[in-house]
């Protein structure tokens, strides 16, 4: 029955994903937006939804004697998505590039924005950064944390701000028709290209629903597999948990890249990035401070952070000095990935004699 359920909730994720690339598109050119706030804002923070509810939920509905472990779980959770973003989805998306590159004239060369992924990996690597320094404070006077809560609180929101104040850049010619645009039938009659923004909206929400559902009962039959296999539940947090919740942003990349929208793709990813390391961060920061800290039963979980700054910079700093990207260049987050599961690994079995 697991696996029904499993495939099931897979359909319905990239049946939502389709949906919500095709609307997200529309609803950027509605606002007049650029490119970059459509894949880098709009588009990474819908997606990022399901996996963000799962700390804030773990965190703040904690009670009693359940307080702490739960707490622990969400400051996993919040850790484990910088570093899948920056290792597996990058490797995913890595793939789907090398699949369509025979197709295209420059090869695995991506036709991205440089500009707005070296934005948006400067506000990855500042506010990440940040966060992670603040797990070095001590734990009294915990105001030090919510010092830090507020500074990321404004970088996310200066990072908003110069993406919504960018020139628009989609234009209505390089989308494919609306989903839904027939459930409004007058209008459809009247301009059939155009929906409008009613029906536009009314897709996102139907895509995200859809999205958010199929996440839900995706990780909830992984965790009864995982239970029905003697999977440790250390290695579920870390690893496998995590790979699902970030399904969203894996299946909207690799739509993009087939449909040669890579600066989309990319900024999907790199805007959760940033999303990830500043808004469930100050959630931590502020309710689960105790938690935020490296120590004892923590450096495993904390090294994901630095796992996900060394993939980070071995894939954007080489495009920042050639002013390309190559979708070769993606797969190196697979062999991070790769390198932390096996740390992961033999932390779970005693091999390192470090508590996770």
């Amino acid at each position: 029955m697991d696996i029904v359920v499993l495939v099931a909730a897979f359909v319905v994720i990239l049946l939502g994903a389709e949906l919500f690339t095709n609307s997200i598109e529309w609803f950027g050119r509605k606002l007049q937006l650029a490119e970059g706030a459509v894949g880098s804002v709009l588009a990474a923070v819908g997606t990022a939804l399901p996996e963000t509810m799962i700390p804030i939920i773990a965190i703040l509905f904690a009670t009693g004697g359940a307080e702490a472990s739960s707490h622990a779980i969400g400051v996993g959770a919040i850790l484990g998505a910088p570093f899948m973003l920056s290792t597996l989805a990058m490797f995913v998306t890595g793939i789907a590039v090398l699949i369509v590159a025979r197709r295209r004239p420059a090869g695995d060369v991506m036709p991205v924005d440089t500009g707005v992924l070296a934005h948006d990996m400067r506000y990855f690597a500042i506010a990440y950064g940040l966060a992670i320094g603040a797990a070095f404070l001590p734990l009294e006077p915990v105001w030090l944390k919510w010092i830090v809560a507020l500074v990321l609180i404004g970088i996310y929101a200066w990072y908003v701000k110069g993406h919504f104040e960018a020139d628009p850049t989609v234009d209505a010619e390089d989308l494919a028709p609306l989903r839904f645009r027939r459930l409004d039938p007058a209008a459809h009659r009247d301009d059939p290209a155009t929906p409008r923004l009613r029906v536009v909206n009314l897709q996102v929400l139907a895509a995200l629903g859809l999205i958010v559902v199929g996440a839900v009962f995706f990780v909830d039959a992984v965790e009864h597999l995982a239970t029905t296999f003697g999977v440790d539940e250390a290695l579920l947090a870390l690893v496998i948990a995590p790979i699902a919740t970030e399904l969203p942003e894996k299946f909207n990349s690799i739509i993009w890249v087939r449909q040669g929208k890579d600066t989309l793709a990319m900024g999907n990813i790199t805007g959760a990035m940033v999303f990830q390391s500043t808004i469930p961060t100050v959630v931590a920061l502020v309710f689960a401070s105790d938690a935020w800290s490296i120590g004892a039963g923590s450096y495993v979980v904390f090294a994901s952070a630095g796992i996900a700054f060394l993939s980070s910079a071995a894939i954007f700093i080489p495009m920042a000095r050639s002013g390309k990207l190559r979708g070769s260049r993606l797969l190196v987050g697979g062999l991070f990935y790769a390198a932390y599961l096996g740390l992961v690994v033999a932390a779970v079995t005693g091999a390192l004699g470090v508590t996770i």
